[in-house]
């Protein structure tokens, strides 16, 4: 969730106002993107100045409070994505005054920040501590963690994670990664899960064609490296690539530490249009992909407004102070986008308050379809509740098991303690050569003869 777009009012008030119609969907846990405040009126949140000030535009620190508050009485938890890893540089006025908090070590954002630095450690960890003690969030979503580097193989990180264990906040603390590293260390050390791109980068390769930029690692056989992903969790585990040598093997954490996602405000917002991947991909493909995230055993991200089908894009926007800021981010963004292979005719302009407003995904007209998006996430959901939860709570036995039926269709398997999950899936064409399944609970279209359907089966 963006708080600024979430609705038309962009603010932590309205925001609270509509929690009620998340949790009665089936909805457990909302994941805000970062409020700390930055430099004018609208953006994204990662070019954040003050790391622990809520962002004024969005109302009050009891405005953000009330929407904890109201979230945990619905039965939802409350997660903060929160960026450690950089400052954003309209309004940043750090370095002028204590530059020993940087070091002269690049990253993608200007200076690194010196987490080498004990002082350094200690300002960010009682951020952190803060965010959790003073609004009751229930854990953090932790920005680009693979640029947090203090010289101790992430020393901070580790302690940061034993210290928020070692305390009773009186209810449980969740703590995932964005890590593009695919590393599991910080999984068998105190943290809970992680963003798993490669699942949706092999998605988005397979069901889109699209193979520029990041996903041209995917290019050679994405419908295999989605078997690999079902399978494991991720796909790069350390084996060689042209590009580079990836990840490690992480097949044995727990299928709830890979936090998988069929789009996200980066996926969507790095495209010069801003499309969705039902705009992308089309309502027979963009169904079954949603009752796939939804029903397998990892943890599935929704992005706003994929609950009900919202083919709203979500762009890249900002607000910089002057005219010679908004065209250096004109200039930065056409040349990032232009060098991955996007065409940027009609591109709206990323500094422009129209970029903004047109992000905002529930429109007051619903699209036709969107009511029959909400039952079908509705129904999802409660299966997941009913089904998959206790199979998770019973424990992992073994990795998945997958049978390939032809290029695009799989049969797949998850063993647990207390029984195991049967999935049927075809994305582009017919599982011919498999059999159906004996009793699905959950059928959209027939895998065995349409290219696009799914079937799943909870065996006790």
């Amino acid at each position: 969730m963006h708080i600024g777009t979430f609705t038309a009012e962009g603010t932590f008030a309205a925001a609270t106002a509509r929690l009620p119609e998340l949790a009665a969907l089936g909805i457990t846990a909302v994941e805000i993107m970062p409020v700390g405040q930055f430099g004018g009126h609208h953006g994204w949140g990662y070019d954040g100045v003050l790391v622990r000030a809520a962002h004024a535009p969005y109302g009050s620190p009891d405005d953000l409070r009330r929407l904890i508050a109201t979230a945990q009485r619905h039965g939802m938890m409350v997660l903060l994505d929160l960026v450690m890893n950089h400052f954003g540089p309209f309004g940043n006025f750090l370095p002028g005054y204590a530059p020993d908090f940087f070091n002269q070590r690049p990253t993608p954002w200007g200076d690194g920040i010196a987490f080498e630095r004990p002082e350094v450690q200690s300002f960010f960890r009682e951020a952190a501590l803060g965010w959790l003690t003073e609004y009751r969030l229930d854990g953090f979503r932790l920005d680009a963690v693979h640029q947090i580097r203090d010289g101790q193989e992430q020393k901070f990180l580790r302690d940061l994670a034993r210290e928020i264990r070692a305390q009773d906040f009186g209810r449980p603390i969740h703590l995932i990664t964005e890590d593009e590293r695919n590393l599991p260390h910080l999984r068998e050390q105190g943290f809970d899960a992680e963003w798993n791109d490669d699942w949706h980068n092999a998605l988005h390769v397979a069901q889109t064609g699209e193979t520029q930029g990041y996903y041209s690692r995917f290019a050679r056989d994405p419908f295999g490296d989605l078997a690999l992903a079902m399978t494991r969790g991720q796909v790069d585990e350390g084996a060689p690539h042209p590009e580079e040598v990836r990840g490690a093997p992480a097949g044995h954490l727990p299928w709830t530490a890979f936090v998988n996602a069929n789009q996200t405000h980066d996926q969507i917002g790095n495209r010069a249009h801003g499309e969705r991947l039902l705009t992308l991909i089309g309502e027979p493909s963009a169904r079954v992909c949603h009752a796939a995230l939804v029903l397998m055993p990892f943890l599935p991200m929704l992005y706003m407004g994929e609950e009900e089908g919202r083919d709203t894009p979500f762009l890249f926007f900002c607000d910089p102070p002057d005219e010679d800021a908004r065209e250096a981010v004109r200039k930065g963004r056409s040349a990032e986008l232009r060098g991955i292979g996007y065409d940027l005719e009609g591109m709206p302009d990323p500094t422009s308050a129209e970029a903004f407003e047109a992000s905002k995904p529930y429109a007051p007209d619903p699209p036709a379809h969107a009511e029959a998006w909400r039952e079908l996430t509705r129904e999802l959901l409660a299966l997941r509740a009913a089904q998959v939860v206790p199979l998770l709570r019973s424990g992992k036995t073994g990795l998945g098991e997958v049978t390939r039926h032809g290029p695009k269709a799989f049969e797949i398997r998850w063993p647990f303690a207390a029984g195991e999950i049967r999935m049927l899936l075809a994305l582009g064409a017919p599982a011919i050569s498999a059999a159906p399944l004996a009793a699905p609970q959950f059928r959209l279209g027939d895998p065995t003869a349409e290219a696009f359907a799914i079937e799943v089966e909870f065996r006790a």
